[in-house]
């Protein structure tokens, strides 16, 4: 009988393992320059689940994103958000991003952004701390492509700024 349940508990032991779902945290940034439109185009995806739950404990709100009582309001916070959590500096000048929009796309969100007036781009500097309060283990993805050139840069909570040199 103690022979049964060894082999019993021996046997779930390893089910079990492959039912817990393993967290990622992880948000890409996508910078691109483009010389023609003497603009800085942005593109920023984030798990959606964890974008919300951020908004919702800073604020103090429900988004219930996707949903049908999601809040009209929901690009105010998310432009909020967006503007205490991520900067750029172009060439050692300090510039604003516009917001574009929002997009959702299964469990991602989408956002897009824009610096404008840009004639020419040398260095980006970049300081993104999207989701490191909530989530230490977060980790935000920095692809740039500049005259041609890939650069990308890996930032988390405790270097949550980089350089990319053109």
């Amino acid at each position: 009988m103690k022979f049964k349940k060894a082999y019993l508990i021996l046997l779930i032991i390893p089910l079990l393992s492959f039912t817990m779902a393993h967290k990622y945290y992880l948000s890409l940034t996508q910078i691109e320059y483009r010389s023609e439109l003497k603009s800085v185009q942005i593109t920023i995806n984030v798990f959606m689940d964890d974008i919300e739950e951020a908004l919702n404990k800073d604020y103090k709100i429900n988004l219930q994103l996707t949903t049908k009582n999601e809040l009209k309001n929901n690009d105010d916070y998310f432009i909020k958000y967006l503007n205490k959590k991520l900067h750029f500096k172009i060439d050692d000048i300090s510039k604003k991003f516009n917001y574009i929009g929002k997009e959702y796309d299964g469990d991602l969100v989408y956002f897009y952004l824009e610096i404008e007036d840009i004639n020419t781009l040398n260095s980006i500097e970049i300081t993104n701390k999207i989701l490191t309060t909530h989530f230490p283990d977060q980790q935000n993805l920095v692809k740039s492509k500049v005259k041609k050139k890939h650069k990308s840069i890996l930032l988390d909570a405790k270097n949550d700024k980089g350089l990319l040199k053109f």
